[in-house]
């Protein structure tokens, strides 16, 4: 098939367009929202840059949608409509932000279109009324089992920790430091030690390293920290199990799907994951150990194979059925063993070691 689509979330399509498909992307000169392109990244040849100016004129037989202003852009530059005259997916990478757990999609209610959800928790919690909708969870490139836990420290990956605070979970972090000095990579984290008022000996911000430098930098501290409370499922999360990090995680959102206990310790207690960050980084071995866990469940869950072929079946049958086809295909049913299975009976402590109504948005009218 020939897939168009906008580089809007990068790790996302770092995995997407390793499919068996030709994937367009539109290009710009200056790049930007709208014509980014490959930027740089190093990507199959299937993967072409096309400028939009000449995608009237391409074959296109499905449009990959992320953003809703892209509905609109691609008709005007497609010159038909998708969804009616092209089949059309809408990927939801976002948990809802406003009105929850009232949250009405703005794409709900359609025929014309199938709405993706990269986790079961954004399907869970986005109304989506009578839109067809499918759960297609992530595929994440692994990195290689990077680990060495070399440094007695504390690894977060968050983009700009001060302006979205509590998102991030940024206020928590002084309560970790008292367990391990923090390393802080991702863009915009440059004023968060002035922000919490933590010194050196406390915090380093690492800042925005190239992917293959980020792996390697941050599969050296002890432990991967994860403190975001409000967030799809942030990929660094996977890529740091997949380097073979042990995990210590607030169990929100998509987390508590995403890391095992064994992995390390996954509660809403910010106190039991503290106590239980200070317990990793004093005992190299047991973290190492969860490191091992936590790569062999993430290699399973979120591997290329199981991504690509999810797809490939919605996509198809999308193509050949329509958005009510593709939605109830019945190997895209949940749960299955590699996708996360559901679990019974009293929660165990996970600090402990263990074995191996508001007013709706507005919608977007068809």
């Amino acid at each position: 098939m020939k897939i168009l689509l906008w580089h809007v979330h990068g790790g996302w399509a770092d995995a997407f367009v390793r499919g068996p498909h030709t994937y367009l992307l539109p290009t710009l000169p200056e790049g930007g929202p709208w014509g980014l392109g490959r930027a740089g990244r190093d990507w199959p040849d299937t993967v072409v840059e096309v400028h939009p100016d000449d995608l009237r004129d391409t074959e296109v037989d499905v449009v990959v949608l992320q953003r809703t202003e892209e509905l609109a852009e691609a008709e005007r530059l497609l010159g038909r409509r998708p969804g009616r005259d092209v089949p059309a997916v809408f990927v939801e990478h976002n948990t809802p932000r406003e009105a929850v757990p009232n949250s009405v999609h703005p794409y709900a209610d359609r025929d014309d279109l199938l709405i993706a959800h990269v986790t079961a928790f954004n399907s869970l919690f986005w109304d989506c009324g009578t839109t067809p909708t499918a759960t297609i969870e992530h595929g994440v490139v692994d990195p290689g089992h990077l680990y060495t836990g070399e440094r007695a420290r504390l690894g977060v990956v968050v983009n700009e920790p001060v302006r979205r605070w509590r998102v991030t979970g940024s206020d928590l972090l002084p309560r970790f430091a008292e367990a391990a000095p923090l390393d802080v990579f991702g863009m915009g984290a440059e004023g968060l030690p002035d922000a919490l008022g933590l010194g050196p000996e406390q915090m380093t911000v690492v800042g925005d390293l190239p992917t293959s430098r980020l792996h390697a930098r941050l599969a050296e501290d002890r432990v991967y920290l994860h403190p975001i409370r409000w967030t799809s499922l942030g990929l660094s999360l996977i890529e740091a199990m997949q380097a073979g990090m042990p995990v210590v995680a607030l169990a929100t959102t998509e987390a508590f799907r995403a890391v095992p206990a064994e992995a390390g310790a996954v509660t809403t207690d910010v106190d039991l994951l503290v106590r239980r960050a200070a317990e990793l980084v004093a005992d190299p071995d047991e973290a190492r150990a969860r490191g091992l866990v936590a790569r062999e469940h993430a290699l399973e869950r979120y591997g290329l194979g199981r991504f690509h072929a999810e797809w490939d079946a919605l996509l198809g049958a999308l193509v050949e059925g329509g958005p009510r086809a593709a939605a109830t295909r019945p190997d895209l049913a949940r749960p299955t063993r590699a996708s996360g299975t559901a679990t019974t009976g009293a929660p165990t402590d996970p600090s402990l070691p263990r074995t191996a109504p508001s007013t709706p948005p507005e919608r977007i009218p068809a």
